[in-house]
């Protein structure tokens, strides 16, 4: 019998331009991205309670760039949610920016420690990330696609790629990343393929060879999300990505016009609902019912998920 996890996704208007979001599942919350403003704060205190967690297991940072990490909100948001395990961009930050964001996090682990609380620090690189465990055996923990390598001439492209698989349907974070041989590496993958439900789009939907029409098809998400502010001076995302979503019969949810909020539903095995809000409300605009393909999958017995799994190059955490 497949087993019952209440799963959680949220995607959070701040506002201003950038991106946050958060990740529940089996009792573990995760914030992704180091952003926190006044109007992202009422619904991430809302949706920790929702969850019914007082601390996040994991604040997950896919990017050292302002709009991801911003050093004048990171001190708050660390005090907000506490997080026990950190997970930094791999590459060294490149601005003053970025520099006061792990001033800031060094901070916070000394603070913690004296506390009597060990927060775990991770700086995703390459050299870690390859260092992981082999993922043959670890069938739906969350896995890291990137940076196997870092790019000297595009920060974007060091950007952390995450898969979170441990819910009643999956997330898979793109960041920034803009390679196309990033892409059509991440297109191979038999596992993305098979299990991605909702997709954070990569630089907020840009179209900069990224994504396009094969990455889209081989991967089929269900439910594409971009995080942009009310006034989208950014076209987030661009037309030619709207487009190539409504070609593949992907839906596209954004905050441009308030929170998108992932559900499970029913006896969270697999079925779960996409709500876009209205603002800073609890209106909704849309809705959507899916279901994950993890379901499927969790129908086959353990020697047809043996043999599924065994032998994949993934990485997890």
């Amino acid at each position: 019998m497949m087993k019952s996890i209440v799963t959680r996704f949220r995607a959070y208007q701040l506002g201003v331009p950038g991106s946050s979001f958060s990740y529940f599942a089996d009792g573990h919350f995760t914030v992704i991205e180091g952003r926190l403003t006044e109007l992202s704060q009422v619904a991430l205190q809302y949706e920790m309670h929702r969850c019914g967690v007082e601390t996040a297991n994991t604040l997950h940072i896919t990017s050292w760039d302002a709009d991801h990490c911003n050093r004048h909100e990171l001190q708050e948001l660390l005090d907000l949610v506490r997080p026990l395990r950190i997970e930094c961009p791999g590459y060294d930050p490149y601005t003053d920016h970025g520099e006061g964001c792990l001033e800031i996090i060094a901070a916070y682990r000394d603070a913690q420690l004296k506390a009597n609380r060990t927060p775990m620090i991770r700086h995703l690189t390459p050299k870690y990330i390859a260092a992981l465990q082999k993922a043959g055996d670890l069938a739906f923990e969350d896995t890291l696609y990137n940076p196997f390598r870092i790019d000297e001439d595009c920060a974007n492209n060091n950007s952390t790629v995450k898969h979170f698989r441990k819910g009643s349907f999956n997330v898979f974070s793109l960041g920034d990343v803009e390679s196309p041989n990033i892409s059509a590496r991440l297109r191979r993958s038999r596992i993305l393929k098979s299990e991605t439900d909702v997709m954070i789009l990569a630089h907020h939907g840009a179209d900069n060879g990224f994504t396009t029409k094969g990455f889209l098809a081989r991967l089929e998400p269900r439910l594409a999300i971009c995080s942009s502010n009310y006034a989208n001076q950014y076209d987030h995302p661009r037309d030619e990505i709207r487009e190539l979503l409504h070609e593949q019969g992907i839906r596209l949810m954004t905050t441009k016009t308030g929170d998108v909020i992932v559900k499970s539903i029913g006896d969270h095995t697999g079925a779960y609902r996409a709500v876009n809000l209205k603002g800073n409300s609890k209106d909704i605009s849309s809705t959507m019912d899916f279901r994950s393909k993890k379901g499927r999958i969790l129908s086959f017995n353990e020697d047809t998920l043996r043999q599924r799994y065994q032998g994949r190059r993934r990485y997890g955490p």
